[in-house]
């Protein structure tokens, strides 16, 4: 998100805060690394869970660096995290690790502050303009997600409970 800022309001210097939010992720994604590869499965599966692990830990076997390099591409929510533990957890190579996370997370920052640098005062400029509506249209957003996750935890998630006992 600083990115997009950043790049639009000083369109001149994207490359650098692409670089720099590179360089950061990339130190924080190899310290989790680290972490998870002293900890082992017990912490991961308490952080994620028994299942969420089991999944990420096939994933892993098929794909290895692939696993890394996509979910370094990803958006949030994507649970990126999960792929840097388990890494970890699982001992995989360093030097196949470290280069997907690299070109993973490198290719994220540089497209994205590369569209800024392109789009991004016309952006700004458009919201500005209709700062109003927009409010009135993600807090409208927001009250629908609201009750859509009231209807689903107090409504359909219990009924779903019951069925399976």
């Amino acid at each position: 998100m600083f990115v997009i800022f950043l790049a639009a309001g000083h369109y001149e210097w994207w490359g650098y805060y692409a670089l720099m939010a590179t360089v950061g992720e990339v130190l924080g994604g190899y310290l989790a690394y680290r972490m998870s590869q002293k900890g082992g499965e017990a912490t991961l599966e308490k952080k994620v869970g028994r299942l969420q692990a089991q999944k990420v830990y096939k994933l892993f076997e098929r794909f290895g660096s692939i696993t890394v390099f996509a979910g370094a591409i990803l958006p949030p929510p994507f649970p990126f995290t999960t792929v840097v533990m388990t890494a970890g957890v699982m001992q995989y190579p360093r030097r196949k690790f470290l280069p997907a996370l690299i070109a993973g997370r490198g290719l994220r920052f540089f497209a994205v502050a590369y569209l800024a640098k392109i789009y991004g005062r016309s952006m700004i400029a458009f919201f500005s303009r209709h700062y109003r509506q927009t409010m009135v249209v993600l807090i409208a957003m927001a009250v629908a997600a609201g009750i859509g996750a009231l209807i689903y935890f107090l409504w359909v998630r219990p009924m779903k409970q019951r069925k399976l006992r």
